[in-house]
């Protein structure tokens, strides 16, 4: 019964119409998955479901992740958080990395500061911001990095998409 009802949350299985839920058809969604490389490249991506992430993460980060590129994504998406900030603080394209968010989010004068949270509470967005480019953009920047697993990757891609919300929400 668990098998089944998983199978109608993801959409695998639907209910005939008319039927009051006594028949079931196999979906599109489910007719889709006919290997097993399909059904192991259904379930990574929805480690990372297209409807919790930031339009311009959906767009750049998605993709790379679910082909199994794990540190590209995460790349690909820190890249939107730094490529937001710039935008959103109007910086020049050569303000880049950590001194590009300890000047947005400085505590004093930072463009993106938020003025309604208590100072240690902008020190630590200044510090938020700057140390996630460093370890999870700036790091990759020089070397390749592929010591991501889908798991660890999606929750650092949802970091990625959280601090791009803060920056700039969708619509």
């Amino acid at each position: 019964m668990e098998a089944w009802q998983w199978l109608k949350s993801e959409n695998l299985i639907a209910d005939v119409p008319g039927s009051q839920g006594g028949c079931h058809f196999i979906s599109r969604r489910g007719r889709s998955l006919k290997t097993k490389d399909d059904f192991k490249a259904f379930t990574k991506a929805n480690l990372l479901p297209r409807r919790f992430l930031h339009p311009e993460i959906a767009t750049k980060a998605r993709a790379p992740f679910v082909r199994g590129e794990y540190d590209t994504a995460v790349f690909l998406a820190f890249k939107e958080v730094e490529m937001a900030v710039r935008k959103a603080g109007d910086f020049l394209q050569s303000d880049v990395g950590v001194p590009l968010m300890r000047r947005a989010f400085d505590k004093e004068n930072g463009p993106l500061r938020d003025t309604s949270l208590p100072e240690p509470e902008r020190e630590a967005m200044a510090h938020l911001f700057a140390e996630a480019i460093a370890l999870y953009k700036n790091a990759q920047s020089p070397r390749n990095v592929d010591t991501y697993d889908p798991s660890t990757a999606a929750s650092l891609v949802l970091v990625a998409n959280h601090l791009l919300t803060i920056v700039a929400p969708p619509n």
